[in-house]
């Protein structure tokens, strides 16, 4: 697409309840970022995907069937309309020409998501913190805490022009499940700090009308943890429980994007002002599931069953 099409009017979204909104996905080239970019666009949002993997280039993380180019054409087939924006966002400049660009073609800015993460391959798990390496201890720090701030330091003031404006942290696990130590030490910081600049950012927004959540997949199946981790597909899964027998309460990526569509089309969304949701919670309040119906609450089972030591059984999870 060329900059002159890329307007709402031109791209003629089709009506659906996040028509004439418009997104900006930081971190959209895979798993829970692509599939909440996918289910935006399938609410008839204009979606703005970002990332560091494309057609031409592929990101730290290792992956090149993975691209941006691909998202943002799943969220144009999906009902909305997608733009592929390299950014890495780390990088001030590169961000802050990301949103001048929004407001250039838009105007404006309804919905941010910071699920900036990337750091898997930079972390050395069951290594104390003084014996984890300290150049690949920060770089998940960066990925997975600065990042967010830079978006959030250039994505906000467009954001905050109107009100209504939703801003969505992206972690791993439940606030409470988070006050426990989710070692290693570089990954449990990296985790808590989007539960934390929530709780920051929801006390600076409502001034004008916006507000500020905390969103968390559970175990999520997404492209790595399928084919790398357990070595299946998302058609033979189960066969992952041969492996870790609590696999049984895993989740698509779409479960969450579904949780994040429900979100931005509640106009009662302040509601939940500075709290970290999960697609399991949320699911219980919008009545959403997953693609095969079920509605896993994958942090409830984690806790009373898996950390409990219990036999895996997800009867009443999902």
């Amino acid at each position: 697409m060329t900059e002159g099409e890329l307007t709402m009017a031109e791209a003629g979204s089709p009506q659906g309840p996040l028509t004439g909104k418009i997104a900006l996905v930081a971190g959209a080239t895979r798993g829970a970022g692509r599939a909440m970019a996918v289910e935006l666009g399938r609410g008839g949002a204009t979606v703005y995907v970002t990332g560091r993997t494309t057609r031409e280039h592929v990101s730290e993380v290792g992956r090149a069937t993975e691209t941006i180019e691909e998202t943002a054409e799943l969220v144009t087939a999906a009902g909305g309309t997608g733009i592929a924006v390299p950014t890495d966002h780390l990088d001030p400049a590169a961000v802050r020409a990301l949103t001048e660009r929004i407001d250039r073609e838009q105007g404006r800015l309804d919905l941010l998501v910071n699920d900036l993460w990337g750091g898997d391959v930079n972390v050395e798990w069951g290594k104390k913190m003084w014996e984890h390496d300290l150049e690949k201890g920060l770089r998940v720090l960066r990925l997975g805490v600065e990042s967010h701030i830079v978006t959030s330091r250039y994505a906000l003031p467009l954001l905050i022009r109107r009100p209504g404006g939703l801003l969505v942290e992206v972690t791993d696990g439940t606030e409470e499940f988070n006050r426990r130590y989710r070692e290693p030490f570089y990954y449990d910081l990296a985790k808590s700090g989007p539960i934390r600049m929530t709780k920051g950012l929801a006390t600076e927004l409502p001034e004008y009308g916006c507000t500020a959540v905390c969103l968390t997949p559970g175990w999520l199946r997404s492209e790595a943890m399928l084919d790398t981790h357990f070595k299946v597909t998302e058609e033979n899964w189960r066969a992952g429980c041969e492996q870790n027998p609590h696999f049984a309460i895993s989740e698509t990526p779409v479960f969450v994007g579904r949780a994040l569509a429900a979100l931005a089309a509640d106009p009662d969304v302040a509601r939940f002002n500075g709290q970290t949701l999960s697609s399991g919670g949320l699911a219980k309040v919008y009545g959403f599931t997953d693609v095969d119906g079920s509605a896993p609450d994958a942090w409830r089972y984690i806790t009373e069953v898996e950390q409990e030591g219990k036999p895996a059984d997800t009867s009443g999870y999902r």
